[in-house]
């Protein structure tokens, strides 16, 4: 398997990440459900404004995912597979095509999350990749950035 098809397996099989923010100027790491947007690519998690790391996105939109396959994939933990996706995360404007569409993808992934929507407090954000760092097992390491890695997300 390509690192690329190792990527997308690993992203496409999980479905929530830690979500790292600068928060106060410290580090700070949450729990975050997420769709994949092949076609950006991007990430698409749906979050409430009482959470600080939606506060933290605000005034510092680079952000990290964390996103590790399960445990019954290696007893030794180093030797599960992850990645660190590196990016941007940007609040996606409601009443519109953009936000239409992550929330019909993020509804395609987590269909009890529709009564979530109705609340106002919560809302869409994009996380757009800059870089992933991907550790396929024990001493596995690769970098993915540019068009290898939209490639790779896009399941290309």
């Amino acid at each position: 398997m390509t690192d690329g098809a190792t990527l997308r397996a690993l992203i496409v099989a999980q479905n929530v990440a830690a979500l790292g923010t600068l928060h106060r100027g410290e580090p700070y790491v949450s729990m975050v459900p997420y769709a994949l947007d092949e076609e950006a690519p991007q990430f698409v998690i749906h979050v409430s404004a009482l959470a600080p790391h939606t506060k933290d996105m605000l005034e510092h939109p680079r952000v990290s995912l964390l996103i590790v396959a399960p445990e019954a994939q290696a007893a030794f933990p180093q030797a599960r597979a992850r990645a660190t996706v590196q990016g941007d995360a940007e609040p996606l404007a409601r009443f519109t095509p953009a936000y239409a569409r992550a929330k019909a993808l993020y509804l395609a992934r987590f269909a009890d999350a529709a009564d979530i929507f109705a609340l106002p407090d919560f809302s869409l954000y994009c996380i757009r990749p800059r870089s992933v760092r991907l550790i396929a097992g024990f001493a596995q390491a690769v970098s993915l950035v540019g068009a290898s890695l939209a490639k790779a997300l896009r399941g290309a």
